[in-house]
């Protein structure tokens, strides 16, 4: 069988010539090859306002972070990445650890599991446990920026403001509507240049109407990232025909959108950064005793930590987390189908959304399509609300009634339980095997792994959990692998926050 390090198939990967304008950042991705000959692409972040100087140290240290996310994807792939800029001891610890944790994800959940973009030999690697999966040597250089000095000052931040990195799917909507009511909301939209950012247009729109603290900065990520891909050797030409629900490598690609909000939380004094993550994201997988995070490390609360650990010994006064961890999706889409309606008819919750009239529409047809519509009938809402057609929701349940849903075993299976009550899916071998009750699923859920409340900052906690309690329930915490039923008592909101442990 084919080794592990027959993936290491360029000499370098440079990610260089580190440009910072007033309103753009930008970096030349040099690959280098084997016959020794270059190719090069440039990926760019750019704004509306003006967020940087290139003669502050701290301006110039942000924009070489942002534009090393992208390049922590490929470190199984080179014997060399080299990062010119200007970077402090935090931010190589940062960078190392996350490429090295993103080199074993990639490994585990693309190579070893099923990927039909990989050609063989590369389907078929033999596992193996190593001390350490990043191939590549890295490096860190800086040949512009010599003369600046990363001081780390402390700046206080602003608490009672949230900038909430927006998508247009049910979470950040969520989101959005329960922070406008208790803070100031500050919805972020990244404009990535692929097709995922059709699933914002609708929403980024409206929010454009109706919030002042919309901003919408723009990055061609999705371009370097689908270049990336066209040199890889191991990676089907067709890559692009082959419709799958996965990306054919990355796994680290909320980092870089979360790194493009940053300038915008450092200008406007926020104190908060919110992702729209609900319980099941949060996942632990082993592999022929390989760990792992089920490809969701990104979205997990271990990431959201690990930035606000980051962000503290930065000495920026920030912390990241996401309101909804202890909320199942289909909990997400009951309290924001039956509060904030008017929201839930911008969501876009689809793999392949398109365009009819000026606004964005669902396709119908993907996972996500089918989900969306089981949880809304389910919920005793209309799917039409939020753009499916009679057709697409009646073969949505069609389709349910065939294939399975991406959730974890007791949400999917307590969906089904309640479509299968309400006589919207046929009893077939599939749906009878999966419909099980699991009332725990419409309840607020605290466990040690995935849901805790020394997670959130203690000044978010009764005020959330105030608006979250009209729509759930009840409260529940797992102990000896079993839900028991508690009330959220003082104590429980008092708890310390993580990283005062």
């Amino acid at each position: 069988m084919t080794s592990i390090r027959s993936l290491v198939v360029f000499p370098k990967l440079s990610v260089h010539h580190i440009t910072v304008e007033p309103k753009r950042v930008k970096a030349v991705y040099t690959l280098d090859k084997e016959d020794g000959s270059q190719v090069s692409n440039e990926l760019i972040y750019s704004y509306d306002q003006v967020y940087f100087d290139r003669k502050n140290a701290e301006d110039v240290n942000l924009a070489s972070m942002m534009l090393a996310q992208v390049a922590l994807n490929y470190g199984l792939f080179f014997e060399t990445i080299q990062f010119d800029g200007l970077f402090d001891d935090t931010d190589k610890s940062f960078l190392k650890d996350m490429m090295e944790n993103t080199s074993r994800e990639i490994l585990v959940n693309k190579f070893y599991h099923k990927n039909e973009f990989l050609k063989p030999p590369f389907d078929s690697l033999k596992v193996e446990k190593l001390k350490r999966y990043t191939a590549a040597k890295i490096e860190f250089i800086n040949t512009e920026y010599a003369h600046l000095k990363v001081e780390g000052r402390i700046n206080e931040t602003d608490k009672n403001k949230y900038a909430i990195l927006s998508s247009g799917g049910k979470d950040s909507l969520l989101t959005y509507g329960i922070i406008k009511e208790i803070g100031e909301a500050h919805p972020i939209f990244i404009n990535e240049s692929g097709r995922h950012w059709f699933t914002a247009i609708n929403s980024h729109k409206y929010y454009k109407e109706i919030e002042p603290n919309t901003a919408k900065p723009w990055c061609n990520s999705d371009r370097i990232f689908n270049w990336m891909v066209k040199q890889m050797p191991f990676i089907k030409e067709n890559f692009q025909n082959i419709r799958a629900d996965i990306y054919p490598i990355r796994l680290w690609t909320v980092a870089v959108f979360l790194f493009g909000t940053l300038p915008i939380v450092r200008k406007r004094n926020i104190g908060n950064v919110l992702i729209g993550n609900e319980y099941d994201t949060t996942v632990k997988g082993n592999h022929e005793g390989i760990s792992h995070y089920n490809s969701l490390y990104d979205q997990s609360k271990y990431f959201d930590n690990a930035l606000t650990r980051y962000y503290k010994k930065k000495g920026w006064d920030l912390y990241q987390y996401s309101i909804l961890r202890s909320t199942s999706e289909l909990l997400i889409l009951k309290v924001l189908v039956k509060r904030y309606p008017e929201l839930q008819t911008h969501q876009v919750s689809c793999h392949a959304a398109h365009e009819e009239n000026g606004r964005m529409m669902p396709c119908g047809n993907c996972e996500k399509c089918r989900r969306i519509v089981g949880m809304l009938k389910a919920l005793d809402e209309d799917p039409k609300r939020c753009g499916y057609t009679e057709e697409q929701i009646e073969k949505g349940l069609k389709a349910l009634s065939a294939r399975s849903i991406k959730q974890i075993g007791s949400d999917a299976s307590h969906l089904y339980y309640l479509l299968m009550g309400k006589g919207l899916i046929q009893k077939t071998d599939h749906t009878l095997k999966l419909a099980k009750e699991h009332p725990e699923i419409v309840k607020l859920r605290f466990d040690n792994e995935r849901s805790m409340m020394s997670d959130l900052p203690v000044y978010i906690r009764k005020p959330l959990f105030k608006i979250l309690a009209q729509y759930s329930d009840g409260t529940v915490r797992l102990r000896d692998r079993k839900w028991h039923t508690f009330t959220l008592q003082n104590e429980d909101y008092e708890t310390p926050y993580f990283l005062t442990k």
